[in-house]
């Protein structure tokens, strides 16, 4: 037993003592703290620490067939608003897909493999900025892949079946 406490106590040198730790105080801390998040945060801006970032987005609707009507509506998010008609859920939608650490705006990653079930001609584009970053996404229902990304971005785009 002996030997093992000698290699113990040769660790000790490499532990600061007591002496020479210094302590600062939490509320000196706080400062320090709120400065890394807003530097952590994407899209966040030093000016306003704590903010959300900026969503304002203009979605544009097409649908030939009449499944849904054809409009262009405006969105806002923190808080929610616009002309959207379902505002609200659209903004939720956005947070958790953000939580999640989606983009919800990013295109179907070249060369991946989709099936060929057409879902329809309608078209959406949406424009602004979402969590303060440029937003200029262009969705449609040409293939199973770009369906499920229509999809996943309803209420924000509208359901089509």
């Amino acid at each position: 037993m002996l030997p093992r406490v000698r290699r113990l106590a040769s660790l000790v040198p490499c532990v600061p003592s007591v002496r020479s730790v210094r302590v600062t105080p939490v509320a000196s801390l706080v400062p320090l703290a709120l400065a890394g998040l807003v530097a952590l945060a994407p899209g966040a801006s030093a000016a306003t620490p704590g903010a959300e970032p900026a969503t304002a987005l203009t979605v544009t609707v097409s649908d030939p067939s009449g499944s849904v009507p054809s409009a262009t509506y405006e969105l806002r998010c923190a808080p929610a608003g616009g002309t959207h008609p379902r505002a609200a859920e659209a903004c939720d939608r956005l947070g958790v897909l953000d939580r999640d650490g989606a983009d919800p705006f990013a295109p179907v990653p070249a060369g991946r493999m989709c099936t060929q079930i057409y879902g329809g001609p309608a078209t959406a584009h949406i424009t602004g900025t979402w969590r303060g970053r440029a937003v200029d996404a262009a969705f449609d229902r040409r293939n199973g892949c770009e369906t499920a990304r229509w999809h996943a971005l309803v209420p924000v785009l509208p359901s089509l079946g």
